[in-house]
């Protein structure tokens, strides 16, 4: 699914929490300080903004109690990244690469590493890179999860400025949108000053965050 029904006034803002191996060294070498931008939930808190939350298990492991603090908010959702943020498709950006019969373990690994966590546990999964195919959509059929990808993406990875950012997310949201940003504050690092000028314009639009559970209900 890319979006929820195109009628009322709600979106979705959805955060991916990546992890790779790649990601974890650049963490233990200090080369970078946190993939766990924590203005980002200071801000949603502070205004009671709902959002959801999509976690490669890896990060999971990573913040633990960040994920509980997510967790531990009844306006956040949480969601399915895979276990480390690897593609199962060919030529999906510089993606380490996973073969696609070890998709659906990886996923359901992921949940059972969510699961303990409790919250506001939901069925969805999206694709790092959002890089699928009807291979990999039938290998996570037996899971019952629902693929969401979404329709207006912030661009966020490695930008060097929030406007640009402020502009791509309302230059294209209409209702029902699913809205794609990103919690990993060293390859993210302008989007905690991008959210407020997304949320305000939001507001300025008539349009209400609310979690993806609720957008899409009636799709």
């Amino acid at each position: 699914m890319d979006h929820g029904p195109r009628t009322g006034n709600k979106v979705a803002l959805t955060f991916d929490a990546d992890m790779t191996d790649g990601m974890l060294a650049s963490l233990r070498a200090g080369r970078v300080k946190s993939y766990a931008n924590l203005r980002i939930l200071d801000l949603l808190e502070r205004d009671e903004v709902p959002a959801t939350f999509f976690l490669t298990g890896k990060w999971v492991q990573r913040y633990p109690d960040v994920t509980r603090r997510i967790a531990d908010n009844p306006r956040f959702e949480l969601a399915n990244h895979t276990y480390g943020h690897a593609a199962f498709t060919g030529d999906c950006y510089d993606l380490p690469s996973q073969p696609v019969n070890e998709l659906r373990g990886d996923v359901a690994k992921t949940f059972e590493v969510i699961k303990p966590y409790g919250g506001r546990q939901t069925r969805y999964f999206r694709f790092p890179g959002l890089c699928h195919d009807a291979a990999t959509l039938d290998a996570l059929a037996p899971l019952g999860v629902t693929v969401v990808d979404g329709d207006v993406v912030s661009g966020d990875p490695f930008a060097t400025a929030w406007k640009p950012l402020v502009r791509a997310v309302l230059d294209h949201v209409r209702p029902g949108s699913v809205v794609i940003m990103h919690v990993t504050e060293a390859n993210a690092a302008m989007t905690d000053e991008a959210l407020p000028h997304i949320l305000a314009g939001l507001r300025e639009r008539g349009l209400v965050p609310a979690p993806l559970s609720e957008v899409l209900a009636a799709a």
